[in-house]
């Protein structure tokens, strides 16, 4: 505990220290240093009647001091609302904010001496200079409204020196993160790339804590800032929001605050670290349908596709990633291919950098396939089941690869898929696969096992003993797949002679009778077993594992096939009992 609260006071001081630079640059330290908030309040006060006074005695320039005039009148309203904050006279950021006003409105009384007088270098350099007054009194009055309506006021209530001595460490670090966030939302562009660099910094030390009083206000301010004219405010202020994105912990405030369009236009033309952040925030925002709907319609699909082509490993696997995202959402798999994406990530299930890329790829072509013909028709036009297949060849198979290769082979020849080398593809993923990847070559087998030549070709290829085998997954859907692969090749008689030999299979299917409503595999261990029962030793084994009280129940289910079994069971074990006597 002790070493905690070292830690978050260490934290704190390095805060505190920050942000005392960025008062510091701020180019009047010395005067913020040595007077209060109440007596920057008052002086303020003092300024605006006279500002005011000044302002309408000029004749020249008579639209632009009408607006300066209009804005002057507004500031004692604000100056109001900040006094009567009960934590006015406590904040460092007021008491910042009370010191800008002054200034600028120091600069109105002397720019209005200046046209009284017509002291003033030319017409021209004095409407640059009015318009330049008029920003920083729009920015002003902007940022007092700012402190009081997002509660700013009230979340950064501890001045620095109580934050470097206060006893509970947690307390004054929270209230300074606060601080340092919204100093994102107040002031000129300036000082808000000091807080973000401060940010940064923050976010790798001790990203916990900031997450902990981020608030939506703080989003606004970041996403606003990823539109900044600088390119390194835009590309630190990405590196931000990837973290927020990654974090998993604001994804709907960011989608919601607009964080869309800017990241999308990053990924167009933003530097190179601005492109790979933008890409990863994007990959992990895509998760959402809503926002992976969004992405299309704000025109992300080009520049992410573009990435795969063009971009470094981490983009390329970002980007590839964010479009399997994408793809994952039926209704824009259209536009998608309108863009090309089918040859792209072909291409990139071929040469991808990092593996990642190229599993990423195989998962988005297993969505695209999944239930639309023109997109599968596409994929084979393009090569894809080559691919697919020499991306299978390799030591650890990926379920989503074959679960691709699955949702094609139905529009293939027979004959082109045995000389692409579909058989021992799928062969080596049941040996080699996870248990979802042999799942998906069992519902592959079915899917092209109807012709008797197919049918043969598989039995010859080894499939038997391993789809036999596969019936003691622990999941119930990879044993129904199994089952149906099994009892569909029986229907030849060679495949049926395979299946008695194994030792195994009367005892896998005979578990599979279980009437359970989770086992979905019953109906075809029923057809499995009866094309087997002709055989006496296959039936005195389903009889010893318990197959007829089974049957009986599957019989009461009406499930096909079960009833015709059973009888021919116990005829066989009653014929058995009398040759016994």
């Amino acid at each position: 505990m002790g070493c905690l609260l070292v830690g978050l006071a260490l934290v704190s001081n390095l805060i505190n220290t920050r942000i005392k630079i960025m008062v510091e640059e701020s180019g009047s330290e010395v005067l913020s240093n040595t007077q209060s908030a109440e007596e920057w309040l008052s002086q303020a006060r003092e300024l605006v009647p006279l500002a005011l006074n000044k302002a309408r005695e000029v004749k020249g320039f008579p639209g632009r001091w009408k607006m300066i005039i209009s804005k002057l009148e507004q500031i004692p309203s604000r100056l109001s609302d900040l006094s009567s904050h009960p934590c006015f006279s406590k904040n460092a950021l007021c008491k910042e904010q009370l010191q800008s006003v002054s200034k600028t409105l120091k600069e109105a009384i002397e720019l209005a001496e200046f046209c009284v007088g017509e002291k003033y270098e030319g017409k021209l350099r004095m409407q640059s200079d009015l318009d330049s007054l008029s920003g920083k009194l729009d920015l002003n009055l902007r940022d007092c409204g700012l402190l009081i309506k997002t509660g700013v006021l009230g979340e950064a209530t501890l001045p620095l020196s109580m934050a470097s001595s206060s006893t509970e460490p947690e307390v004054a670090l929270h209230g300074n993160i606060r601080e340092l966030l919204a100093r994102l939302q107040i002031g000129h562009l300036e000082a808000k790339h000091k807080a973000l660099d401060s940010l940064v910094e923050l976010m790798k030390e001790d990203e916990k804590n900031v997450l902990s009083v981020l608030g939506r206000s703080n989003i606004a301010a970041l996403v606003q800032l990823l539109t900044a004219t600088s390119p390194r405010i835009r590309e630190k202020t990405v590196t931000v929001i990837c973290s927020l994105a990654e974090s998993g912990s604001c994804e709907n405030w960011l989608v919601s605050e607009g964080v869309l369009p800017p990241l999308i236009r990053l990924v167009e033309s933003g530097s190179a670290v601005g492109k790979e952040k933008a890409t990863i925030s994007l990959q992990r925002l895509s998760m959402s349908a809503e926002a992976a709907r969004a992405i299309v319609g704000h025109g992300g699909v080009r520049p992410l596709i573009e990435i795969c082509q063009t971009g470094d490993s981490v983009s390329q696997a970002a980007s590839a990633s964010t479009l399997k995202n994408i793809s994952a959402v039926p209704e824009v798999r259209q536009t998608l291919d309108e863009e090309g994406i089918v040859k792209v990530m072909i291409n990139l299930l071929d040469c991808g950098m990092l593996l990642g890329s190229r599993e990423y790829a195989a998962e988005c072509l297993q969505n695209l396939t999944a239930s639309n013909d023109n997109l599968r028709r596409s994929v084979i036009s393009e090569g894809g089941i080559r691919s697919l297949l020499a991306y299978l060849a390799g030591p650890l198979p990926q379920e989503s690869a074959v679960a691709a290769l699955r949702n094609l082979v139905g529009s293939v020849s027979m004959e082109v898929l045995v000389s692409l080398g579909l058989l021992p593809c799928l062969v080596h993923v049941l040996k080699s696969g996870s248990l979802g990847a042999q799942q998906a070559a069992a519902s592959a087998i079915c899917r092209v096992c109807s012709a008797t030549e197919m049918k043969k070709l598989i039995g010859e290829a080894g499939y038997i003993p391993l789809l036999i085998k596969m019936l003691e997954a622990k999941s119930n859907s990879a044993r129904e797949v199994a089952a149906q692969a099994i009892s569909s090749l029986m229907s030849l008689p060679h495949n049926c002679r395979e299946v008695k030999r194994d030792n195994k299979s009367v005892p896998n299917l005979v578990q599979l009778l279980d009437p359970s409503p989770q086992n979905t595999a019953k109906k075809y261990a029923v057809c499995a077993l009866g094309l087997i029962c002709s055989s006496k030793k296959c039936k005195k084994l389903m009889v010893s594992y318990g197959a007829i009280g089974y049957l009986k129940k599957l019989t009461e289910m009406d499930i096909p096939g079960a009833k015709k079994l059973l009888e021919r069971l116990e005829r066989g074990k009653l014929r058995s009992f009398f040759t016994r006597k």
